[in-house]
This record gives structure tokens, sequence and C-alpha cells, in this order.
């Protein structure tokens, strides 16, 4: 689906992302986790085609996203900004998630959106204006808005910011059914929990490059690649290494009294 050639983007003097390469398939889910200033959100922006890259080149398919438009790669990738209120500008819930696949010719475009919204959990709210929602209900806007195109490919910028314990529930949910009907998606995430339970394989940014990538579980047990990225392993995982030096040291020493 992506395949990325040793791209770099420089924003002046700041190399925000060095020599990148990799390659991502239909259907993967794929969460990219990394400190502040990581790179993250440039590389999904080069992704999207917001941006283009000063070396290297980006396939998506066969095709190289230089020569495309955003406009062209609207219905193949769908990209929701961190911040919903960059991409809200309707005042009523049911025409902002209208306006995407409108936009693109789609003649059951308010069908789209009424399923997307119910996706979300906020067909109650269609008819409201969004600014009189609440940040976690603007994202989930956001969320919806993208969803209603049917992209092959949708990138999640922090998701589950703002979000409670069901919202995230939820955001768990939409990418299990989007990845059943053989979708792509792509997420920043600094929520390391929701990374384990929710994503196969993670890419981890450091200063623009890509420490490390690999199943969730193999690159939480790297201490090093995440002491260097200043990322913090999921609970679950620290919990279990820490049950294992407890009993595993109790074990030694009993052993170690039973030989002397």
């Amino acid at each position: 689906m992506f395949q990325v050639e040793n791209i770099t983007v420089n924003y002046g003097m700041i190399q925000a992302v060095r020599g990148v390469s990799f390659e991502v398939n239909q259907g993967e889910i794929v969460a990219l986790i990394g400190a502040n200033g990581a790179g993250k959100t440039t590389l999904v922006k080069l992704l999207k085609g917001l941006l283009s890259p000063q070396k290297g080149d980006i396939l998506y398919g066969r095709e190289n996203i230089k020569e495309k438009t955003v406009a062209s790669l609207a219905k193949e990738v769908g990209y929701v900004f961190q911040n919903p209120d960059d991409q809200i500008f309707q005042s009523n819930v049911l025409q902002e998630v209208m306006f995407g696949p409108k936009n693109l010719g789609m003649k059951n475009a308010e069908e789209m959106a009424n399923e997307a919204l119910e996706m979300v959990g906020l067909s109650h709210q269609a008819q409201a204006n969004p600014y009189d929602l609440s940040l976690q209900e603007r994202k989930m806007i956001a969320i919806a808005s993208v969803i209603a195109m049917d992209p092959k490919v949708m990138i999640l910028d922090e998701p589950t910011i703002a979000q409670d314990s069901v919202g995230k529930d939820r955001i768990a949910n939409i990418i299990k059914v989007l990845r059943a009907k053989g979708e792509c998606v792509i997420a920043i995430l600094h929520d390391m929990d929701f990374v384990l339970e929710n994503f196969e394989r993670v890419m981890v940014l450091f200063h623009g490059k890509i420490l490390a990538e690999g199943e969730a579980e193999e690159v939480f047990c790297q201490d090093e690649i995440l002491h260097q990225a200043k990322l913090e392993k999921p609970y679950r995982i620290a919990l279990k290494e820490k049950i294992e030096e407890i009993y595993g040291g109790s074990k030694t020493k009993r052993k170690d009294n039973e030989n002397s």
C-alpha cells in the first residue's frame, strides 16, 4: 500500500524526518510512537500528501505521491487531525460529516454520514452545533467525517486524547471494524496501554528516525530503545516484568540456600 523510500524533510536547520524507509501493507494496523518532536506528525502528513519530502519517494500503490494532488488522495487516504477544531467548520454535525462524501460525489452521502455517526456514538447529536459539544465529542465528529468517505487508509493523530474509557473502547472498536473491512489504520499515539491492546505493529520514532519497529510485545521489551525514545512501558508489560523479577529472584535465592 505504502512504500516509503529514504525520505527526508527539513524545516530550516531542523531535520524532522531523516532517511526513513518502511512499508505498510493493506489491512495493517500500525502505531507510530515517540516523544514530542520525534517526527510522527510530519511523517503522516507526508503519507497524506500534505507535505512533500525534500529527498526520497513515497509510493501509494504503484504511484508516487509527488505526482498526486491532495484532492486525488482524499478518497484513498483519510486523515483525522489531532485538534478537531482544525477540521470542523460546519454549524451542524450531520452536515459536517456529510461534507466529505458529498465533495467526493458520493450519491449516498447522507447514508454514509449517518452510519459513521452511529459508529462513533453520536447519532443523537446529528442536528447539534459541533461547537456546543465537548472536545471528546468533537474528536468523534472528526473521526466520523473521515469514516464517511470510506477511505482505504485511515490516519489518526492522537485519537485517544480527551477520551474517557468509554471513548477509548469505542475507538478500539472502530479500529477493529475498519480492519475487518480490509482497511489500513495508521495512528499516532502516546497511550502505550492502548497501543499494546489494539495494535500489532509498532514503529518507534526519535529525532526523525525509526529506532525500532515490529510486533508490539517485542518492541515494548526493548528497554534501551524505550529509554532513548523517552517512552514508558505499557502497564501490563511493566507489571509482568516486575512479577517475574520478584518471583525469579525468590527462586534463585531459594536455590542458592539449598546449595549452601
